[in-house]
């Protein structure tokens, strides 16, 4: 496996989860940025689910190393709605049932800046 395989594998489960990314690096942390489908003053609650939604299944499934997770939702080019970050550790936690889809929907959601410059 390549360095580019794993980016690609994150990218390819992104977009079959409705999110529209614009940028992809592997880091640590990741590092996501997506252009929303919802290009209001609030960023859209579902469309963020759905985007951890895929990180998520990637790590039951054995296709990515959870890592930290440093998301971006763009309006618009240079148009910043939120930013919102997905810890590693809550992923594992999540995969051991140590925490439910309530508590790591609120630690995703409290991680939610709305003040945040690109």
């Amino acid at each position: 496996m390549n360095d580019l395989e794993p980016v690609a594998t994150v990218e390819e489960a992104l977009r079959g989860n409705g999110i529209s990314v614009e940028s992809l690096s592997s880091g640590p942390p990741l590092s996501l940025t997506y252009l929303t489908a919802f290009p209001g003053v609030e960023p859209n609650r579902g469309e963020v689910g759905r985007a951890v939604t895929a990180f998520l299944e990637l790590a039951r499934d054995g296709e990515w190393e959870p890592t930290s997770v440093d998301a971006t939702i763009l309006r618009s080019d240079d148009d910043v709605q939120a930013t919102w970050r997905l810890e590693a550790d809550w992923v594992r936690a999540y995969n051991r049932y140590e925490l439910d889809d309530v508590e790591l929907s609120e630690r995703v959601l409290d991680s939610l800046d709305k003040e945040a410059e690109p």
